[in-house]
């Protein structure tokens, strides 16, 4: 993918005067370095990236240039990619199920923490230097995300106090780490987690080196501005109250820190009484909707970059490829008055989608466009 600088105002701006036909992102450095600030200022521990949400080079110098150092990488292709742009970043190595060549290649690249969730996975690690940091993963049946990441990855509190006796046992340095899962919206799973946490140290008989609060940061998908602030300060209070002494925090933002600084605007090919057809859709840039359902921050314009605006009623919306699966799951709200060659604006689209574009049917969104001003 290439990226085109502008100095146009907005993207309604750039639109009227390119008309593009093929998908475009618009990636928003300032929206980026806005964000970043909340988590360096408001977080109370080592803010580190989580790459999978978004590995496109724009996004690790942005956030470089903001003051990120740590980066959680999840394959020895992510940790090249933030050594190309960050020589001296700080990686953890935090997917927990790896092969001989990839724990070699997170050697050779300099990884400083690892986690582990079984067994097995840890003996695998029994070469790595003396001291070396290994965090066990702990998974709890706790509700309040979109989805919950502990249906893959994560020892219950058993085994992870089981876990953390046999790192020390290995000479390794003991941490805890967790996912409350993604798009929580309140502070909750986290309390609930970290307090989890304190109970299997004690259990163990283990002093934490770190605690490793994970990612599911919300972003805002039309329900409103998120409170990182409040998550922040629950963190904060409940490992006070859970530790005795707390170890060090760490926190690995993927979507609540990369989602804002990118916009997708999409295509209509086609308008019918009860459906569009858009030039992008689930096999591109619109992937996550199958998993996270609609988001309402989107607004279309017309090729001359005014607004849609008057009633709006619900309509089937198709992307272009020949597979009739390729449809969001559900109806999206659009102005009656949309027409063949307007423009669809999502917000908020910096998460994942420029990850999970698949090129099937010769489709795809990979044109980006980076805005010299705010978005």
């Amino acid at each position: 993918m290439g990226i085109e600088q502008t100095l146009m105002p907005s993207p309604e701006a750039w639109l009227a005067r390119a008309r593009p036909d093929d998908p475009v992102f618009f990636f928003c450095p300032l929206r980026l370095a806005q964000v970043a600030a909340r988590f360096l200022s408001g977080f109370p521990g080592l803010v580190s990236y989580a790459v999978k949400a978004n590995p496109a080079p724009e996004m690790i110098d942005g956030l470089v240039a903001a003051g990120i150092r740590a980066f959680d990488v999840a394959s020895p292709a992510e940790m090249a990619l933030v050594r190309a742009h960050c020589p001296e970043a700080v990686l953890h190595y935090h997917n927990p199920v790896r092969s001989e060549a990839e724990i070699a290649a997170g050697q050779a690249q300099g990884c400083t923490s690892w986690s582990v969730d079984r067994r097995s996975e840890l003996e695998k690690l029994r070469h790595l230097p003396r001291g070396t940091e290994i965090a066990v993963r702990l998974k709890l049946p706790v509700t309040g995300a979109a989805y919950d990441f502990g249906s893959k990855f994560g020892a219950d509190p058993a085994l992870a106090a089981a876990l953390l006796r046999r790192v020390v046992e290995m000479g390794f340095t003991p941490s805890l780490t967790f996912h409350p899962g993604t798009q929580c919206r309140t502070p909750e799973p986290w309390a609930r987690y970290i307090q989890a946490a304190a109970d299997v140290a004690r259990a163990a008989g283990v002093t934490l080196h770190r605690l490793n609060v994970g990612g599911g940061f919300p972003s805002d998908r039309g329900e409103g501005h998120p409170d990182l602030e409040a998550i922040f300060a629950t963190i904060a209070i409940a490992a006070r109250a859970a530790f005795a002494s707390p170890p060090e925090l760490v926190c690995e933002p993927g979507r609540g820190l990369c989602a804002e600084a990118f916009l997708l605007v999409l295509r209509v090919k086609a308008v019918e009484e009860a459906a569009v057809f858009l030039n992008d859709g689930i096999y591109g840039g619109m992937a996550e909707w199958r998993d996270l359902g609609p988001m309402a921050r989107l607004r279309v314009i017309s090729s001359e970059g005014l607004p849609r605006g008057g009633a709006c009623r619900d309509r089937v919306v198709f992307g272009p490829t020949c597979d009739s699966l390729d449809r969001l799951p559900d109806p999206v709200a659009l102005p009656e008055a949309i027409r063949e060659g307007d423009y669809i604006v999502f917000e908020g689209m910096g998460a994942y989608s420029r990850a999970l574009v698949t090129g099937f049917n010769g489709y795809g969104a990979r044109r980006i466009v980076r805005m010299s001003a705010a978005c």
